[in-house]
C-alpha cells in the first residue's frame, strides 16, 4: 500500500503539450467514428472547474486520505471532519466545465455508452450525464461504518453547523484555505470542532468515498468491466492510470483488441497500451471531439 500511496501523491513530470493536437483530435475522431465507446475519467477532467488533482505536472505534493488514517483515532477523525466541513463546500460549489459538457453531448448523440469515473466531485452528474459509474464514491453522501445508515452531505452539514456555530466563519478569518481533490481542506487548528457519531447506533460516520487502502465494491467493478466489454472502444480522460482501479480497464480494453485513446496531461501507466495518446487539456480535446 505504501508504494501505491507514493505513486498517488507524486506529481507527474512536466511534459510539453502536443503541438499537433488538432491532427491528433482528428485521428481520434476517425478511430472512434461509428463506434460506441466507454469513457474512464480521472481528476484531470475537473481541474478546469477549480478542483485540484494529485498527479498533473506542477501539482503540489499531497497526502491523500487512507482508511488506516481515518480509523486510527477519534481525534484524527474529528480533525478530518473539521477540514472536510470546509472542503466539501468548495467541491459542492464547483460547476461542470467544457469537457464534462462535451461528454454529455457525446452521450446524447449515442457515441458514449457509459462514463466510469474515478472522481468524487459529482461533476458528471451536474453536467447531466446519465448512468455514471462512480468507482470511488462521491462527496455528497455519508454513511455509518457500523449500521450503514446514510445521510446526505448537505444534511450532515446542517447537523454539524448546529453543534459548531460560527466555525466556518472563524476559520475563514484565519486566512486562505487550500482544498484537496477528495473534498478535504488544509487546516491546522481544529481543536474547537465537535464531531457527531451515527444517531442510530453511535458508529463512525465516513464520507461515501473510497480512500486509498480501500477497495472498490466488487459489484461496481464488475459493472464497469461489463461496460468496457460491451463498448467498441475505451476513451480515458484526465487519469494517469497510476492506481489499479483505473489501469485495469485500460488493460482489459487492450487485451480485447479494442481501440484505447488516452487524453491526459503528462505520462500515464497506460501509454504503451494506447492506440493514440493526446497530451493536452481535456477542456480543449473533448469539445473538439464532440464537435466532430
Amino acid at each position: 500500500m505504501r508504494t501505491r500511496l507514493q505513486l498517488g501523491q507524486a506529481p507527474a513530470e512536466h511534459t510539453p503539450l502536443d503541438d499537433d493536437v488538432a491532427e491528433r483530435i482528428e485521428l481520434a475522431g476517425d478511430i472512434l467514428g461509428g463506434r460506441r465507446f466507454a469513457v474512464l475519467t480521472g481528476a484531470g477532467i475537473s481541474t478546469d472547474s477549480g478542483i485540484p488533482d494529485y498527479r498533473s505536472p506542477g501539482s503540489p505534493p499531497r497526502t491523500p486520505m487512507t482508511l488506516e488514517m481515518f480509523l486510527s483515532s477519534p481525534e484524527f477523525r474529528r480533525h478530518y471532519w473539521a477540514r472536510n466541513h470546509l472542503g466539501w463546500r468548495h467541491m459542492d460549489a464547483a460547476l461542470p466545465n467544457a469537457a464534462h459538457r462535451a461528454l454529455t453531448d457525446l452521450q446524447s448523440s449515442g457515441a458514449v455508452s457509459t462514463v466510469i469515473t474515478q472522481n468524487v466531485d459529482m461533476l458528471h452528474t451536474k453536467a447531466r450525464t446519465r448512468g455514471v459509474l462512480e468507482l470511488h464514491g462521491c462527496y455528497g453522501r455519508v454513511r455509518c461504518l457500523t449500521c450503514d445508515w446514510r445521510i446526505s452531505r448537505h444534511r450532515l452539514a446542517e447537523l454539524l453547523e448546529s453543534v459548531n456555530p460560527g466555525f466556518a466563519e472563524r476559520v475563514a478569518g484565519r486566512g486562505a484555505i487550500e482544498v484537496a481533490p477528495d473534498a478535504d481542506a488544509t487546516l491546522s487548528d481544529t481543536s474547537d470542532f465537535v464531531m457527531i457519531d451515527c444517531p442510530h447506533c453511535g458508529g463512525i460516520l465516513k464520507p461515501d468515498i473510497v480512500y486509498f487502502g480501500e477497495t472498490v465494491p466488487k459489484p461496481l467493478v464488475e459493472q464497469s468491466f461489463s461496460a468496457v466489454d460491451e463498448a467498441d472502444a475505451l476513451l480515458v480522460v484526465g487519469s494517469s492510470l497510476t492506481v489499479m482501479s483505473g489501469l485495469r480497464f485500460a488493460r482489459r480494453a487492450h487485451r480485447a483488441g479494442k481501440p484505447l485513446i488516452i487524453v491526459n496531461r503528462g505520462h500515464t501507466r497506460g501509454d504503451e497500451l494506447a492506440t493514440l495518446k493526446i497530451d493536452h487539456r481535456a477542456g480543449v480535446v473533448l469539445p473538439a471531439l464532440a464537435a466532430g
